[in-house]
């Protein structure tokens, strides 16, 4: 049996969900539009990795440095795979020969840093190409998402923006502000996870801010969002695709080379819980796609905005429980219509 029969069949041994296709599927140019995911784990150095992922889709390892490899797949593009430690990047980078001690440095922080797959762009209508990378990674011992302080581990998705207009950017944000309560229930984001600083939502005061403004100009869009989210700590951080659209007034507000500019949201909600069997990233992609279908509905975001503020309390605000049954029981009418 072949490489690629036998990674086939291994892929086909496990069952996934289907991948959702969103209401708008092509980007402004026409093409279909693509996705992105980035997965965090532990259990696995950075050559295992490397290996699991070339085993799954192919292609021809690279190794970049002590911190960093990359696999380079012919139908999907490349896959890069490093130790998110800034410290061993950093070390890594400086030092052109990667000398023995980084090697075994990085070696030992694999087992306490986690491993970070960042895949290239896929299409739509290719997302369980990324099923057999999943499945392979699972098989070579990864763990995700776990019920412990130092196991934060997520799954980050960025999908690209069908068009970098104002009002394209105005209805996701409205649909996210709406409904970010809810996912956090709905992913079951893992406590250690809620508690840690790299997934904030937004205030409740930028909410109502986004869901007054009818029709604001990407000036207005720019304005408030880095007014009050001036990092990149947030659910839904909108920070590289402010700067895909402007890149040095981003960078006026938030001296960060991690931000990297492209059209692309940067949505890092989802746990990450590949060592469950069966698990895959239709999970976290399918739960995302509620926010795509709300961002659909002009009526619904004008009908909901208006509930939302309609019920803020005195000193209090909106309820949270009462926001998060409300949605439940729109998305149940909806499922239903």
């Amino acid at each position: 049996m072949s490489d690629r029969s036998s990674r086939s069949g291994e892929a086909g041994a496990e069952r996934h969900q289907a991948y959702r296709l969103p209401p708008v599927r092509q980007a402004a140019d026409g093409r279909v539009r693509t996705v992105g995911f980035e997965l965090e784990f532990s259990g696995l150095t950075l050559d295992a990795t490397a290996a699991a992922v070339r085993h799954a889709l192919g292609g021809e390892i690279h190794r970049v440095s002590a911190a960093e490899r990359r696999v380079r797949s012919a139908e999907l593009g490349e896959f890069n795979i490093e130790i998110d430690w800034a410290y061993l990047k950093q070390a890594a980078g400086q030092d052109g020969d990667d000398s023995e001690w980084l090697e075994r440095l990085s070696e030992l922080a694999s087992l306490l840093v986690p491993i970070e797959v960042v895949c290239p762009p896929v299409a739509l209508d290719r997302l369980e190409s990324l099923d057999a990378m999943v499945a392979a990674l699972r098989a070579a011992g990864a763990v995700g998402t776990e019920e412990s302080l130092i196991a934060a581990y997520g799954v980050h998705i960025n999908a690209q923006i069908p068009s970098l207009d104002a009002a394209t950017l105005d209805a996701y944000l409205k649909a996210f502000a709406l409904l970010q309560w809810w996912l956090v229930d709905a992913h079951r984001v893992d406590p250690a996870r809620r508690l840690s600083p790299y997934i904030d939502l937004y205030a409740e005061d930028y909410v109502r801010r986004v869901l007054t403004r009818e029709a604001p100009t990407l000036d207005e869009l720019f304005d408030d969002y880095l007014a009050f989210n001036p990092d990149r700590n947030r659910a839904l951080d909108l920070l590289p695709l402010l700067a895909e659209i402007d890149r040095e007034r981003v960078r006026r507000a938030v001296d960060d080379p991690r931000v990297k500019a492209r059209p692309t949201f940067h949505y890092r909600l989802p746990n990450c819980h590949i060592e469950r069997a069966g698990w895959s990233l239709a999970e976290s992609w399918n739960t995302w796609c509620v926010v795509e279908a709300l961002a659909a509905q002009p009526t619904a975001l004008r009908e909901l905005g208006a509930e939302f503020l309609g019920g803020a309390r005195p000193l209090l605000g909106v309820s949270r429980a009462d926001w998060v049954a409300r949605i439940d029981r729109w998305l149940g009418d909806h499922e239903s219509a």
